[in-house]
């Protein structure tokens, strides 16, 4: 356990549905996280939200959990990072989110056809929902994670087959999400640690999903959790690469794993 103090300049990062909050609760936040973000947000803590939701849909969920001290930083669409200016309203964090949707939008131009035939795929193989949105194909939203399994190796198999090296997607369950490989939850938090000039052995980072196992490396986080309540596929990764595995579900499972790592008295 290391110890939290006011000359150690720390960055604590967490997913936000099933690790932050339990979506079947969202406007609870569990007590003993909030007590633990009070303490190490006193030592002089920076604080991030890394979430698939979009950035209107994070703020508004942070705000109904009556939580009083934002994030200094929010990762939305697992991708695009935001921060607050004076006015306290979200702008763009640098040239990074320029960056990002430029080059999207070249990768989804140059593989239009391979996302097509994945559409086709989709459509003529269930009845899954296929999410477009301006200027780019969103993702999938599937009946179940088994149908979704079926997507995710049919998609595999097409980038390997098309060299598609740079089209990758971003999976949570039964949804999916369309991405360029060079942005991810844990690109964006590693951009945060260089732009902010912290390292990752003083970086702690948790989720629950495969949408979180790019934040959830060495390379990225030195510190890295994940909730009881996470799939097993995550709680193996993070055994598997000496991190802490919480007894605790969400919320709580965050505030254990803080406990874990940092010792604030």
């Amino acid at each position: 356990m290391a110890k939290a103090t006011k000359d150690r300049k720390l960055l604590l990062c967490f997913d936000f549905d099933g690790t932050f909050i339990d979506p079947s609760n969202p406007e609870h936040l569990d007590p003993e996280l909030k007590h633990m973000l009070e303490l190490t947000r006193e030592l002089g803590a920076i604080f991030v939200i890394n979430t698939g939701r979009s950035l209107f849909d994070a703020v508004s969920g942070i705000t109904h959990t009556g939580l009083r001290d934002f994030p200094d930083y929010l990762v939305t669409c697992e991708r695009e990072i935001y921060e607050p200016n004076a006015f306290r309203r979200w702008i763009d964090f640098g040239k990074w989110n320029r960056h990002c949707r430029k080059d999207h939008e070249k990768l989804f131009h140059r593989h239009r056809r391979l996302l097509q035939k994945i559409k086709d795929f989709v459509e003529a193989h269930s009845g899954a929902q296929w999410i477009s949105e301006p200027e780019e194909p969103a993702g999938i939203i599937a009946d179940t994670n088994a149908e979704m399994d079926k997507f995710c190796q049919f998609i595999d198999q097409q980038i390997i087959e098309t060299d598609a090296r740079q089209l990758a997607y971003e999976r949570n369950t039964i949804y999916l999400r369309f991405s360029h490989s060079k942005y991810n939850k844990g690109s964006a938090l590693r951009e945060i640690g260089r732009k902010i000039n912290i390292a990752p052995p003083e970086i702690f980072a948790i989720g629950d999903n495969y949408n979180d196992l790019t934040m959830l490396q060495e390379t990225i986080a030195s510190m890295i959790a994940c909730p009881g309540n996470s799939i097993p596929e995550i709680k193996a990764e993070i055994t598997g690469r000496g991190g802490y595995v919480s007894a605790k579900d969400y919320g709580a499972g965050a505030a254990e794993a803080l406990a874990h790592f940092f010792a604030t008295t």
